[in-house]
């Protein structure tokens, strides 16, 4: 999650008022995509960005005013300013952002909010932007904190949950339960962090777990060597196991989201877990070995019963052609074959293509699911 929430919610209990300003529709092209967030200080703090840097210092020039009178501003930037004074987006597209003080509504739901995703738990937060229910709670969130009552009354309660149900992020109108008119409602998802499991204690490893936490996973390092697999040797790892890696595998849930990278060198790990994780919803199952170790692998899968359509799932030797070396460029070389293949990625050196650069059609609805980084 953007640390710009963080931000907001470090500065409002210390007594200093803040905005809170988010993206909530874009087009192709645009630079970052709705939900990206950035806080500005009364005194002038930033953290966070919702732009390359080509608007960002408008939102903080615009952002006192709106501090100081409590009134929220959308904002829009397009690659024609035509006869705006707002700055426009130099690669193009469409950013609409929406600046909101950090209120007594905002200030309610931050500490619930954080609290949630940093428990990797699934929550979502729709936000009023427009209309007539002046009486309507500006943030609603689902799930509800415990003691909270009904978290949307005024607010259509049941066209919200079923948007909070759908994971997708984006602006939709609402029937205003109260006055018979339509909220114009931001409903941002908050999803649960994809899953990153490392089976095997070295420092490549090591090297992984730090990049995998840092691109938004929750990361689990499984080792059956207890010498091997502590916390201190991976203090990145959001939880180190001592645990034969097939019998964890077996009791560990797995979605399309989940990313399993196999370490172990050895076949009486190897082979049952990855017989395993071939049969399962895995996005992404990669190997580390020589050419050599993975025909020797790949004789072991077939004998265990593995078909060729479920072998072709397996990415090993893992990683891309960056002529890596160390554990951490292995890493930045595992990281970026994991990444090309969620996003439909060519691993081409983008000077040599001509397609756009984002792949995301649109940016002005976008489903939020567990696959996603970065919130």
């Amino acid at each position: 999650m953007s640390t710009a929430w963080e931000a907001a919610l470090e500065w409002s209990r210390a007594g200093s008022r803040s905005a809170l300003a988010r993206v909530v529709a874009g087009s192709p092209g645009g630079p970052r995509t709705p939900g990206t967030a950035l806080a500005i200080s009364e005194s002038g703090r930033v953290v966070g960005s919702v732009s390359g840097g080509c608007v960002d210092g408008d939102i903080c020039a615009r952002a006192p005013e709106i501090i100081r009178s409590g009134v929220p501003e959308q904002l829009r930037y397009d690659g024609e300013t035509g006869e705006s004074p707002a700055p426009g987006l130099p690669c193009g597209g469409r950013l609409d952002v929406f600046v909101e003080p950090v209120d007594r509504s905002l200030r309610a739901v931050l500490p619930p909010l954080l609290a949630a995703v940093r428990a990797g738990h699934p929550a979502t937060l729709a936000t009023v932007l427009a209309g007539s229910g002046a009486t309507a709670p500006r943030h609603t969130l689902f799930p509800a904190p415990t003691g909270a009552g009904d978290p949307a009354t005024g607010a259509a309660p049941d066209r919200l949950r079923a948007l909070a149900d759908t994971g997708v992020t984006g602006v939709f109108d609402v029937p205003d339960t109260d006055t018979a008119g339509v909220l114009r409602v931001f409903v941002q998802s908050f999803p649960a962090p994809p899953r990153m499991l490392v089976f095997g204690a070295d420092d490549f490893a090591a090297a992984l777990t730090r990049i995998g936490r840092y691109l938004g996973y929750r990361v689990t390092l499984c080792d059956a060597r207890p010498a091997f697999a502590t916390a201190s040797r991976f203090p990145a790892a959001h939880e180190v196991v001592v645990q034969w890696p097939h019998e964890y595998f077996a009791a560990t849930p797995v979605n399309e989201s989940t990313v399993i990278c196999v370490f172990t060198h050895d076949t009486k790990f190897e082979v049952p877990l990855l017989a395993a994780a071939l049969r399962s919803e895995a996005g992404y199952i990669g190997a580390m070995g020589s050419r050599r170790a993975h025909a020797g692998r790949m004789r072991r899968l077939r004998a265990a019963g593995l078909t060729d359509a479920q072998l072709g799932r397996l990415a090993a030797p893992t990683g891309l052609d960056l002529g890596a070396d160390t554990p951490e460029e292995t890493a930045v070389s595992i990281a970026a074959e994991i990444i090309a293949q969620r996003r439909n990625g060519s691993g081409v050196p983008l000077r040599h293509l001509d397609s756009p650069i984002h792949h995301t059609a649109d940016t002005t609805a976008t489903r939020c699911t567990s696959a996603r980084f970065g919130m």
